[in-house]
């Protein structure tokens, strides 16, 4: 028995690191991509019908979604409204270990200009931590000849606002893949060696990974440590507060307007769905953690959701992303010219939905973890593969697929349920979009927190501009997301491309 329990073991542990599965694992969700988007024109000469209640069905699905969008970013709004009363600078000077805390801030960055990083920077040293205990680690990588002397220049200005400054020069090896997670595995690295080097316990520094656009607030160490230091898990666990797209909020076109306060609306609805939050863009965890999960794995590109991954397959359920709800804010994409825009922030999505690589990750690692519960993975693998299914097939679903069983099928179009089934989509469809008047609320609402207010001659615009969201949402998000998901089916990789926010 037990030699039979190893064979079968044997050979299931061969079937999972075959090219043959990693491949079938890989394109799942994109063949699944092409198979909805096209299924209205396949299947409707013979199953109208059945075509027609999928789409009823996915319009419901899509009301409900939208409702609960609402509802969550309205439950995070209050909710930031009710932390930023609560002074964690004054309350955290109470707890024991506090002052043995380390904050090491990791800014991975390539080509980005000075005056951005410097920016960066000066928002941390308004930070209203009580201790000197941050740590600011620029990651630079060795193919940019500028970065030793912004390096300089950095810790000239700021040197003074922190306990050290450390600088990482990453030199990209064979089977790296350029980006953050290769350049953040290398700086820390560096700040393990550091720490091992002070003899200072893991468990006690806290990693904060900061984009180089991003700013963080100035309660950001004080709430962060409070949270940590409060949670009896804490070396499992993430730490998430919103990045919201507001930087350069009135400097960019109106398409990327739009997509900036869309974005910053959904990542503040993300915030209050504790189950199944997952950090994006800039997020703290322990150095503990980092080391035992081996850091980011360096051959990705969308490194956030994975590096939960990795976590996650190692010790199952006790990894979650606790929500801070304070908000950092970040820039939009912005080149100056219109065209290079457009092109610049079709890359960028590409490359974010290059995230349904992850899919196939976590397949793999369910079939070799049999120590996490079955129920947990399931759950865990249902959120990825919903998000990067709907991601690139919602706007054909939703606009176009509602017309082609009556179009392709007459017989049908004569039947009740075809006569009624674009109208019928239609009207969910327009409920759905009176949810962006609250979306436009909430999105005056946090500006004016920002001091990023709207003229009253501009007032309009905000209300007009949403016209183009069903333009907006296929070249800018599903386009690009099927774009990436075709090319993970034709093994063709995307590279990582800086995106410019000039």
């Amino acid at each position: 028995m037990h030699l039979g329990s190893g064979i079968i073991g044997c050979m299931q542990e061969r079937l999972i690191q075959s090219h043959f599965f990693h491949r079938a694992t890989e394109m799942f969700v994109p063949l699944l991509t092409w198979i909805l988007i096209t299924f209205p024109l396949w299947l409707s000469p013979f199953h109208p019908a059945l075509v027609a209640y999928f789409i009823i069905a996915f319009d419901l699905y899509f009301f409900y979604s939208s409702i609960k969008t609402v509802y969550f970013s309205t439950l995070s709004y209050s909710r930031i409204l009710e932390y930023e009363k609560i002074d964690f600078a004054s309350s955290i000077k109470e707890l024991p270990d506090v002052a043995n805390l380390i904050h090491f801030v990791v800014i991975p960055n390539y080509k980005e200009s000075l005056q951005k990083l410097a920016s960066t920077v000066e928002a941390i040293t308004k930070s209203d931590y009580p201790f000197k205990n941050i740590i600011l680690v620029l990651a630079f990588e060795k193919r940019e000849a500028e970065a030793p002397g912004k390096s300089e220049e950095l810790k000239k200005r700021f040197g003074s606002y922190f306990r050290d400054i450390l600088t990482s020069y990453h030199v990209l090896k064979p089977k790296e893949a350029a980006g953050k997670a290769s350049n953040q595995t290398a700086a820390v690295r560096g700040v393990d060696r550091y720490v091992e080097s002070k003899g200072w316990n893991r468990k006690n520094c806290l990693v904060t990974i900061c984009d180089a656009d991003s700013m963080l607030p100035s309660n950001f160490f004080s709430y962060l440590s409070a949270e940590y230091l409060a949670d009896p898990l804490r070396e499992y666990r993430f730490f998430w507060a919103p990045v919201l797209l507001y930087n350069n909020f009135w400097r960019l076109p109106f398409f990327i307007r739009i997509q900036a306060t869309l974005s910053s609306i959904l990542r503040l609805a993300f915030l209050s769905q504790k189950d199944n939050l997952i950090q994006i863009s800039t997020y703290a965890s322990s150095l503990w953690l980092l080391k035992e999960v081996n850091f980011w794995d360096v051959d990705i590109i969308p490194e956030d959701w994975h590096i939960y991954l990795q976590a996650f397959f190692k010790f199952g359920g006790k990894v979650k992303t606790i929500p801070l709800y304070t908000l950092v804010t970040g820039d939009a994409v912005f080149s100056g010219s219109l065209v290079k825009t457009f092109v610049n922030r079709y890359e960028q999505e590409k490359r974010w939905a290059w995230g349904v690589s992850d899919i196939a990750y976590a397949l793999q690692r369910s079939f070799n973890t049999p120590t996490i519960p079955f129920r947990i993975k399931f759950q865990k693998l249902l959120f990825l593969i919903e998000n990067h299914l709907l991601w690139p097939t919602s706007f054909f679903i939703l606009t176009i697929s509602a017309s082609v069983p009556p179009l392709i099928n007459p017989v049908f179009k004569r039947t009740v349920l075809g006569f009624f089934l674009p109208k019928l989509s239609g009207l969910i469809l327009t409920l759905s979009s009176s949810m962006i008047l609250v979306y436009i609320y909430l999105d005056i609402r946090l500006r004016q927190k920002m001091s990023i207010g709207t003229r009253l001659a501009l007032l309009p615009l905000t209300f007009v501009q949403w016209y183009f969201l069903p333009f907006i949402s296929f070249f800018l998000s599903s386009l690009p997301a099927l774009e990436s998901h075709t090319r993970l089916i034709l093994g063709k990789k995307i590279e990582y491309k800086v995106t410019e926010k000039a």
